[in-house]
């Protein structure tokens, strides 16, 4: 491919790296960008842009200082790519957008827009996202502190040191409401569905255009829990942000703390030990379910036909699966079990007997849901037909995960490029053909048949040995050895004050997280800091979609196509 693209487009490739732990890249001029994507859309079949950010390499001494970046993949032949070009302009970068290739560039441009201030020319639709339009500065930028303002804990508010609170980053005053481009108030209705709608699963609000009761357009406005994990990371030790993956997508901890991991192992090189590798298994899958379950309780509810009987049936199951979790980490929600060279601590003795309680029981569980739903007149009524992404709408909104194989793509990163040893278990992977919200449904529901038949193979060869890797400048060493060992010791020590430092070197690394593709962009500078860490969530690739499935639909069908994204804001919002 690098030979066919130099072939054609000539000196405008700069560079082009083949892969060693990271994707092969190739570098692309600002001017010829657009062209060689659009050469290596329909030309080399990637065809779908998984993810795209932006670095400051101001601290690197990189010249631009700003390079932007787009991760491409093929789904036909199984091949990822990373495209970057640099961004020229200074302290103003402009680079072409791709989102004319690609629709789900559209609100990843836009990210990058707002924290790192990189202009992509010809975007339609270039404003901030995450943070409110009279935000100054970009704050993803290395000249950008990490800020904070003090937090008073005085009933003297006339102390001098409170004089400017609240006016180092964002002026006091709101903003006069401005409609979204495109929309048009003298001749449709606009509405605002939210922020407090409980439909919407979460802080976000809709700004809705309709005719009548049907819906012309939707503009999701999300950033209510803007909480700068991406900033916060690239202040702290590798090994201690683990805790703040837990906190984005609150309903699949487990997931984060692994997508955030296998990244950083992979960075690192190491090998971890097969029993963490099964238990790692174990967990991914327990918290699919679970994620599921209340993806399920909450979607049925929102569009009612068994008033809170389903609700409540899902969310028993589901407290089984935070049993098991609390068992094995002391936490439900953020757990923070999965580190980087392996587990916590090992399963108590009483974990297995329990797992295979739930295992015995939720098939039946499945069944009874399945039973209440799926020939249900009311049920497929409001689902069937209702939120449609074609095949090609999907690719091109960047779906990924439950989204993309309910529009019939049969991709799932466990089977394409698998981790933790997916590669030994046999299972399957749904899809539907339909597309719809129908269609979503009945993947995940057989996909939580899947997550048991993996669980079950895990439990039964559950092998002996450590659960986290040997190399002690990596992750600490047991406490008894504190006590008999000074090199142990001074591991301990070292860890626990400086952390490990990571190779200099860039990686892209994902996981099929419950709502799809789950992954990390890291740039590491050799320090034990990463110099640059970007957080791919599904639930904000996946909300940009909402405005393609919902238009021409009644506003009663909008909350059946929330529903069917299975977000959650804090995923969304990060």
């Amino acid at each position: 491919m690098e030979e066919a693209l130099r072939a054609r487009f000539g000196d405008a490739i700069l560079d082009a790296a083949e892969a060693s732990r990271g994707d092969p890249s190739v570098t692309v001029r600002p001017d010829k960008v657009f062209a060689v994507a659009h050469a290596l859309r329909d030309e080399h079949g990637f065809d779908l842009m998984s993810d795209a950010t932006a670095i400051d390499g101001l601290k690197l001494g990189h010249s631009p200082r700003f390079t932007a970046i787009w991760n491409l993949y093929d789904t036909t032949h199984n091949r990822k790519l990373r495209l970057r070009t640099p961004a020229p302009g200074g302290d103003a970068p402009k680079v072409p957008s791709l989102t004319p290739l690609w629709a789900g560039a559209g609100w990843m441009e836009r990210e990058a827009f707002d924290l790192l201030g990189v202009r992509y020319e010809g975007h339609p639709d270039l404003r901030r996202i995450l943070l409110p339009d009279n935000w100054q500065g970009h704050p993803l930028r290395k000249d950008a502190p990490l800020g904070g303002e003090p937090v008073p804990f005085t009933v003297t508010w006339g102390e001098p040191e409170f004089a400017s609170l609240g006016r180092q980053i964002l002026p006091a005053e709101s903003l006069a409401p401005t409609l979204p481009a495109g929309m048009d108030s003298s001749k449709h209705m606009v509405v605002n569905m939210g922020p407090q709608h409980p439909s919407t699963h979460g802080v976000l609000r809709l700004i809705v255009e309709l005719d009548g009761e049907n819906v012309v357009r939707v503009a999701p406005d999300v950033g209510y829990l803007h909480s700068g994990f991406e900033k916060s990371g690239e202040s702290k030790r590798y090994k201690d942000f683990v805790f703040y993956t837990d906190r984005m997508d609150y309903a699949s901890a487990m997931q984060n703390n692994l997508a955030y991991c296998v990244a950083v192992e992979r960075m690192l090189d190491i090998e971890i030990p097969a029993r963490a590798q099964v238990i790692r298994v174990i967990m991914a899958e327990l918290q699919r379910i679970a994620s599921h379950l209340l993806w399920l309780a909450t979607h049925v509810l929102d569009l009612s036909g068994t008033i809170m009987s389903l609700l409540m049936y899902a969310f028993r199951e589901r407290e089984m699966i935070l049993d098991l979790f609390e068992m094995v980490c002391g936490a439900r929600l953020t757990t923070s079990y999965i580190r980087i060279g392996g587990v916590w601590q090992d399963l108590p003795p009483a974990f297995m007997p329990r797992l295979q309680d739930f295992l015995a029981l939720m098939p039946a569980h499945l069944d009874d849901y399945e039973g209440m739903l799926t020939d249900s007149v009311l049920w497929k009524a409001r689902t069937q037909g209702i939120g449609v992404l074609t095949r090609d709408q999907a690719l091109a909104l960047s779906c990924t995960g439950p989204m993309l194989r309910g529009s019939g793509v049969k991709y799932d990163i466990r089977k394409a490029r698998p981790y933790s040893g997916y590669e030994n278990y046999d299972f399957e992977v749904p899809t539907s053909e339909l597309g719809d919200t129908y269609g979503r449904y009945l993947v995940r529901m057989q996909e939580m048949r899947q997550s048991l038949r993996i669980v079950q193979q895990a439990a039964a060869n559950l092998p002996a040995g450590p659960v986290k890797t040997a190399d002690r400048k990596v992750a600490l060493p047991p406490r008894a050895e504190l006590d008999r060992s000074m090199e142990s010791l001074i591991h301990h020590f070292k860890l626990m004050t400086e952390g490990f430092h990571v190779p200099p070197m860039e990686i892209y690394s994902t996981i099929e997280a419950s709502k799809g593709e789950h992954g990390y962009f890291i740039i590491s500078d050799g320090s034990a800091k990463p110099y640059r860490l970007h957080v791919r969530g599904p639930s904000f690739v996946h909300l940009q979609s909402l405005d393609t499935m919902a238009r021409g639909h009644l506003l009663s069908d909008l909350v059946a196509s929330i529903g069917s994204l299975d977000i959650v804001l804090g995923d969304v919002d990060r």
